[in-house]
């Protein structure tokens, strides 16, 4: 998948466009259920992608499955299907999430794909990884990709060990467009501007509150 979207990427941003605004072009859905060793630490995240409609059928026809397109996939379908996005994982690319523990930076475990469905022709997709363990008061999560081709969205659900709570912030999305404008500003019209974490300026971020263990 991520080879796909880079490939795609190139090609978009080679076309000229009349103003200078970020634009996603494929829709992600995130749940997270994480877990936790009863001492009020995490130690992994279950994370669900689902796919928007449009682009789980690029998918399916690019690996010829449900090939009557009935929205049905055989056993054998699902898994050839399951992981497929796993597959492109090049060096730097640290799978569109982040943990931070204070200005920490957590290290998250190389995923395992554990599921696969179809879901009214979405695509949803989970997978596992694993950290820590890291206290979960005051952990910071963001889901984005940093190209910002693809949007992720923290629609959950969202799964806590007992006595953690979160909350999520939402971007301002004129505010995003505008630093977004300013940095291609600073960067230069001829400089190639793939490289640089556009997508946090447009993704949600969720905070973890744990109540000390008893």
């Amino acid at each position: 998948m991520k080879r796909l979207v880079c490939v795609t990427l190139a090609v978009c941003l080679a076309l000229p466009a009349p103003r200078a605004e970020a634009h996603p072009h494929v829709f992600v859905d995130v749940a997270l259920s994480f877990e936790g060793d009863g001492q009020g630490n995490l130690t992994g995240v279950e994370v669900t992608w689902a796919y928007d409609d449009f682009f789980s059928l690029l998918i399916l026809t690019d690996m010829g499955l449900d090939p009557d397109g009935d929205g049905v996939l055989t056993q054998a379908e699902l898994d050839q299907l399951k992981g497929f996005d796993l597959v492109e994982w090049p060096e730097g690319f640290e799978g569109d999430l982040y943990i931070h523990y204070g200005e920490t930076k957590i290290a998250l475990d190389h995923p395992v794909p554990t599921d696969i469905a179809l879901e009214n022709g979405r695509i949803v997709a989970t997978h596992v990884r694993s950290f820590g363990p890291v206290p979960g008061d005051g952990l910071r999560v963001d889901a984005y990709d940093p190209t910002y081709y693809v949007a992720h969205s923290l629609k959950g659900p969202i799964r806590l060990p007992d006595g953690c709570v979160y909350t999520i912030r939402e971007p301002d999305p004129d505010a995003a467009q505008e630093e977004f404008r300013e940095m291609l500003s600073e960067l230069g019209a001829e400089v190639e501007y793939t490289g640089a974490d556009v997508g946090n300026i447009f993704s949600e971020s969720m905070t973890i509150s744990c109540a000390a263990p008893s």
